[in-house]
């Protein structure tokens, strides 16, 4: 299952990066950016983001015990969203023993 868990939060965090890279090659975010404030879904989709990011670094801040850390996955995760979400938990996924499983992936505090 862990090994799983790998293969598919490291397809993901390729795509994730292939997509948000070649999307920002094709369009700049900021000059689109009045356009697309005036989306309803855009700003619903925002507010999704958010409330995720939120959700994800209480987790973080559950596995880490360093101040610094958690203020720097805030930032990750605010700034690059869901690759700094798959990067996390490939992190957490690497770091397990031989025989974790995901009682050990979600409820042991790192450190």
């Amino acid at each position: 299952m862990i090994t799983a868990l790998k293969i598919f939060f490291s397809l993901l965090f390729v795509w994730m990066c292939y997509t948000v890279v070649t999307t920002s090659l094709a369009n700049n975010l900021f000059q689109q950016w009045h356009m697309l404030g005036d989306i309803a879904w855009m700003r619903a989709t925002l507010w999704d983001f958010y409330a995720n990011v939120t959700v994800i670094f209480l987790w973080v801040c559950y596995k880490e015990k360093s101040i610094a850390i958690k203020i720097l996955w805030l930032i990750l995760l605010v700034a690059l969203g869901s690759i700094a979400s798959c990067a996390f938990v490939l992190i957490q996924l690497f770091r397990l023993k031989p025989g974790e499983g995901l009682k050990e992936l979600f409820g042991k505090k790192n450190g």
